[in-house]
């Protein structure tokens, strides 16, 4: 069995490296669907965030706005309560899913997609603790400019932007990168890193070199 967590911040385009992975064979458990579960109506996380951060952050239907519970925590600075909230349960139950996984499959490789692995401070940067949730630990890179335009893309997907609009989406995602610790650091903790700059199949080269070293190890254990 392999414990794999791949990385990377905002606009890398580490979802898409963990499709590749996926085609293979790795069984991927995205931390952010993980937490979108977990914050539906009638979850204790649910139930936690709306307790700490008041009833603005709930829209008529009940559901959680996740446009004012991401202005909260990013514009207002107050990003770390959501995790202490968020994190650990999201984390736990990746260890649920990796157990029942490997229970099926003692030779499975294991991929946790998050972008915080290095960041959080619930089983995960302090001490190195994130060493013990993974046996090996990928970075997914591409150049600031890059991730920035991304993000734009995804928020307006239909390219229709105004120069305003353009501005203020440019300027989140650069508040956004600023939370997360930059990829030179990152790369000195990973085994591997992965650079998206270009071509997506630059990335599938890279992934199909990858892919059987990881699944070696996951046999050898």
């Amino acid at each position: 069995m392999l414990r794999v967590g791949l990385t990377g911040g905002l606009g890398s385009g580490k979802s898409t490296a963990a499709r590749l992975f996926a085609a293979h064979g790795a069984h991927v458990l995205e931390a952010d669907a993980i937490a979108r579960q977990m914050m539906e109506p009638g979850q204790a996380v649910y139930s936690a965030v709306v307790a700490h951060f008041g009833d603005g952050v709930v829209l008529p239907d009940g559901r959680l706005d996740r446009g004012a519970l991401a202005r909260i925590a990013f514009a207002e600075g107050r990003v770390e309560e959501l995790n202490a909230i968020v994190h650990p349960a999201v984390i736990a139950r990746q260890v649920e899913l990796a157990k029942e996984i490997f229970a099926r499959d003692a030779g499975a490789v294991v991929m946790v997609e998050s972008a915080l692995i290095f960041e959080t401070k619930h089983g995960g940067a302090q001490g190195r603790r994130w060493r013990s949730r993974f046996d090996r630990v990928i970075l997914v890179t591409a150049p600031e400019e890059v991730r920035v335009a991304r993000f734009v893309a995804r928020a307006a997907p239909q390219g229709s932007l105004s120069a305003e609009r353009r501005e203020e989406l440019e300027v989140e995602a650069r508040r956004r990168m600023a939370q997360q610790i930059p990829d030179e650091q990152k790369s000195a903790l990973c085994d591997y890193v992965l650079t998206n700059g270009g071509a997506l199949t630059e990335l599938e080269w890279q992934v199909d070199q990858l892919w059987p070293i990881l699944k070696a190890a996951g046999a050898a254990g």
